[in-house]
This record gives C-alpha cells, structure tokens and sequence, in this order.
C-alpha cells in the first residue's frame, strides 16, 4: 500500500488522460454522425485511431530515449490537446481520420510513459497490486469520461474544450511527482509465428477481439444514434457496456484460474456471439431492451482478451512472455484497425444493425476455435498456470506487458526501482556512498559498479 500512496500522482495523470480519451472516442463517433459523416469515414476514423496507437507503441520509445521521459510526457499530452482543438476547428471526415490516428499515436505515448513510472517503483510483491489498481482507474476514468458527454452533449465547442483541458491536466501530476526517472521504455517484440506456435488460440482470440470490439467501440454509438438516442443515452449505453464488463473481468479471470481457460473462452465469446445475434435479429428501438443487450454484451465481450493473455502466458517458455505480448499487441491492433472499416461498410450496405453481425461473427469463430483446440490439446498443468489479471483490449501498450505481474523480470537486475543482488565481485569495487543493506543495492549502484568494474579491468598493470 505504502508503493500505491507514493505513486498517486501517476495514478492521477493516467486518469486524467483517459477520462479525456473516452469522452473524445464517443464524442467523436455521436457528432460526426450529427455531421453527416458516412458511415466509412466514421469507420476510417476508428482504423485511424488503432493504427496511430499501434504505431506509437512501436516508435515513442525512441523520442523517449532522445528527450527523456517528462519532456516527451509533455509533448504527447500537448498534440493531444491541440489534436482534440482541431477536431472542433476542421470539422471534416479526411481531417478527422488523420488527426485521430494522431491522437492514437500520441495516446499511446503518453500511457507508455506512465506505465514505465508506475513499472519503476513496482517490485515483485506490489505488482499484482499496482497493475490491478492502473486497470481499473484507467476503465473508471474511460467510463466517466463517456458519461461526462451527457452532461456537455455533443453540440458546440464545450465538449471538445473539456477533453482537451482533461489532456492538458494530465501534465501537471507527472512533471511534479517526485518519483525516480523511469528506465527506458521498451519496444514491442513482435514475433507473432512464436505467438501462434504457442497458444493458437489466444492469436484467434486476439484478433476477434480487435475486430468486434473495435467495430463495436467506434460504431455502436451511431449505432444507438440511428435508433433515436440523444447523448445523454448513449453515454448511458456505454457506461453501462463498460460497468458490467470491468465488473466481469476478475470472477471470469478467476474462474480460469481454476478451469480450462478455453472454457471460460467458449463461455464469453460465445454468449457475446449470441448477444450479438439476438441485437441483429430483433434490432431494438431505444428504451430497456437495447440498454439490456448492451450491457450483456460488456459483461461477455470485455474480459475476453485479458482470458486470451493469461491462456497465451499459459504455455510460454520462460523469457518468452514479452514477445508473445508484442505478437498479441500487433494482432489485437490489425484487429482493432480493420474492424470498423469492414463493419462500415456492412451497415451502410444493409443497415445499422449489421455491426451486431459483424461482432456476432468473431466472437461466435473464436468459441469454435477454442472448442477445437481443447480437442487436440490439454491444458496446462496446474504449476504452470501463471494467475489472472485485469486488462482492457482498449489501450493495451509494451509497458503495460512490463508492469504485468506475469512478465519477464530480470533475476540480476530485479524489477524497475527494487532491489538486485550484489554479486560478490562486484561488492569490493563499491564505494562507501553506494545503497548497499542485506547484500542489496540499488539499480544505480550496480551501474557504477559496473562501470568502476569495466574501469579497472582497461586499465594495465604495473
């Protein structure tokens, strides 16, 4: 607890970023509609978002390793901001694809930063605790941050002003913690034939995820805008979806713990895949039963992916967590950028109820894959069953991999900000100002011992 209280300001500036990106994803989807936005655009502007994010994930550990993490923490949340302005300024669909892919890159920035922080005063024992907590501030946030729009609505300037002052906050905690610098950020390891030999399964999964949850984060307030919805109820809608789906997460993630996961994947996908149909076929007007469906589908589709993660983690050898990871990353990103375009293109063919289509497909494959699978595979023993955590498939990153409880830590070095052992060779070449208690010393202490080391031996005898 005492690593949590230290850390609150971090907590804060995440909170702050994703209360400001869950009221720009639905403000955007709910006024672009009002604008007379097609459909493909409206979709395109959701491709847009996924793969700027995707891409930020991949490349902002290099401005982060040119600047240093404050400066580039400031520079994303700032085109954050100014991004969000011009959403109001360039009120057009070419202009917003761009801007929200962005958005997506500069989002990704941003939260990587944060999980390094948070990953930095993290040790083993406080792990578990910490991940836990950043995921459900961060799905609390995005919920508050959609149910904010029925309180500003869509029309105006007023909604966009206040996303991008929640941006802008989201400086102010991270440049004044006093927490240690953090490491530098890792690039995603993509390597996604490891993923698939591993775990088919969890790269299904991955993938459907992107596809229907994408289509359905982007579309489905059109969606409920076509069926006669204000704003107000389509925040409602969605707060609802994200609730009982957060609320979802750990009974499920703990009952996989105890069963087959394939099982518990069978179980979500294919309730998801039947929620999906049943909205399909009976098309709801706005009142109970839509908001009924939409709640279901939350609860069944939304801890569909962190099941999927820990399945994966599941069979991986040891050290290869954060490949896999990367490989999941990049499939759940081509999922999330493709999804919104195709359902798009179906509900503006047929009609807008075709997304539930769309999203009844996925998950109802992912169910049969996991089906098929447990026929020709057993599950893991019970010792080699990592445990559950939390975690959304909306804004997952590298580092998020790294505060994972489940990752990789390295033995010598220990985690980021906690202790390493001292080898013994190392312990005479310290100096009396090194952190040194219990055989222990700190992340800088071994630098320079290291680098006092490497000294010594360049240089010649006598």
């Amino acid at each position: 607890m005492a690593s949590v209280i230290k850390i609150y300001a971090l907590f804060l500036g995440s909170a702050l970023l994703m209360f400001g990106g869950g009221l720009q994803g639905l403000l955007l989807s709910v006024r672009g509609r009002e604008e007379d936005f097609s459909l493909l655009a409206l979709g395109l502007v959701g491709t847009g978002w996924s793969v700027g994010f995707v891409a930020g994930s991949l490349f902002v550990p290099l401005v982060v390793r040119k600047v240093g993490h404050i400066r580039a923490f400031s520079v994303m949340a700032a085109i954050g901001t100014i991004t969000i302005l011009l959403n109001l300024l360039w009120i057009n669909d070419v202009s917003w694809i761009l801007l929200r892919a962005l958005s997506g890159f500069c989002f990704a920035g941003a939260a990587m930063i944060v999980e390094s922080w948070l990953n930095e005063v993290a040790d083993n024992k406080s792990r578990g605790t910490i991940f836990s907590i950043y995921v459900t501030i961060n799905m609390a946030a995005s919920t508050m941050g959609q149910i904010a729009m029925s309180v500003t609505g869509t029309a105006g300037y007023i909604p966009f002003v206040i996303g991008a002052i929640r941006f802008i906050c989201a400086v102010l905690p991270t440049a004044l913690t006093s927490s240690p610098q953090p490491k530098p950020l890792q690039s995603a390891k993509l390597d996604i034939g490891l993923l698939y030999r591993t775990s088919p399964v969890a790269a299904i999964a991955a993938f459907s995820c992107g596809m229907a949850n994408g289509a359905f984060g982007t579309l489905a307030p059109v969606y409920g805008y076509e069926q006669g919805l204000d704003a107000s109820g389509i925040a409602l809608l969605f707060a609802l979806a994200a609730i009982l789906g957060a609320v979802a997460q750990v009974p499920f993630g703990r009952l996989s713990d105890r069963i087959d996961r394939r099982k518990v994947l069978i179980g979500l996908a294919g309730f998801a895949a039947l929620v999906g149909a049943t909205t399909a076929i009976v098309n709801p007007e706005a009142g109970w039963g839509m908001y009924v469906l939409f709640a279901a589908y939350g609860f069944a589709a939304n801890p569909i992916y962190a099941v999927a993660v820990a399945h994966a983690n599941d069979f991986a050898k040891e050290g290869e967590f954060a490949k896999i990871a990367g490989g999941m990353l990049l499939i759940l990103g081509l999922g999330l950028a493709i999804g919104p375009a195709v359902a798009s293109l179906i509900m503006g063919a047929w009609s807008p109820v075709g997304l539930f289509v769309v999203t009844a497909t996925f998950h109802g494959a992912l169910a049969g894959a996991a089906y098929l699978r447990m026929r020709v595979r057993q599950r893991p023993d019970a010792a080699a069953r990592a445990p559950f955590q939390p975690m959304s498939d909306k804004q997952v990153t590298p580092e998020t991999f790294v505060l994972d409880p489940r990752g990789d830590n390295d033995d010598e070095l220990g985690s980021s900000g906690g202790e390493a052992p001292v080898p013994e060779e190392l312990i005479e070449t310290l100096d009396s100002d090194d952190d040194v208690q219990d055989g222990k010393i700190r992340r800088p202490g071994i630098q320079a011992a290291r680098h006092r080391r490497h000294r010594r031996i360049r240089q010649p005898d006598p």
